[in-house]
């Protein structure tokens, strides 16, 4: 499907969400793009800038004093497995409004400490349940799933919620040879649900 016409169908709302009852923990694959890595929690900082008024250097402590929140979600993979997963932490639109997004910024480039690398539009970073999660299904994220930092989303399959998140740029176009490690490779870029 055009992504534009995804975009524009993709609701701006919240997305119903599940009981924590239907959480099904052993559903939950564990996919790796290179390994896992271990990133040092005292030393962790997201990185946010680009098209910011603000580039912030946020550790953790820093965005657990941020509004927090919980989603009780359906994970949908690509490769045709789900899992219903509670995710907890920081809004995404929050960490992006705090350092001062612009208008201009159309996009939000994230890196991770893996080499893994995406592209979202502005308006899926800011949907109401994208989270930059730091907990799941009540308990620390572990570092298997993601730990410190990973994204989290109804909006978007599974490829584009990037794990051991560490920069966010926000950017005004979309470089064509450097959307995503997945989307260079042939999968489709706005991946929505």
């Amino acid at each position: 499907m055009n992504e534009r016409l995804e975009a524009l169908l993709q609701g701006k709302g919240k997305v119903p969400e599940f009981r924590r009852d239907q959480v099904d923990p052993a559903a939950l694959l564990v996919n790796s793009f290179n390994g896992v890595p271990r990133l040092d929690p005292a030393r962790y900082r997201l990185r946010v800038d680009g098209l910011v008024r603000q580039p912030l250097q946020l550790n953790l402590a820093d965005l657990a004093a941020l509004p927090q929140h919980e989603i009780t979600i359906r994970h949908v993979c690509v490769e045709g497995w789900a899992a219903i997963v509670c995710w907890s932490g920081v809004r995404l639109a929050d960490v992006l409004a705090l350092a001062g997004f612009s208008s201009l910024g159309g996009y939000v480039a994230i890196e991770s400490a893996d080499q893994f690398f995406t592209t979202w539009d502005i308006a899926s970073a800011l949907h109401p349940q994208t989270l930059l999660a730091t907990g799941m299904n009540g308990a620390p994220l572990p570092v298997a799933n993601g730990a410190p930092l990973r994204l989290a989303s109804p909006i978007k399959l599974g490829y584009k919620l990037s794990k051991w998140v560490t920069g966010l740029e926000v950017i005004s176009s979309l470089d064509p040879l450097r959307r995503g490690t997945w989307e260079d490779n042939g999968y489709e870029w706005f991946a929505g649900l």
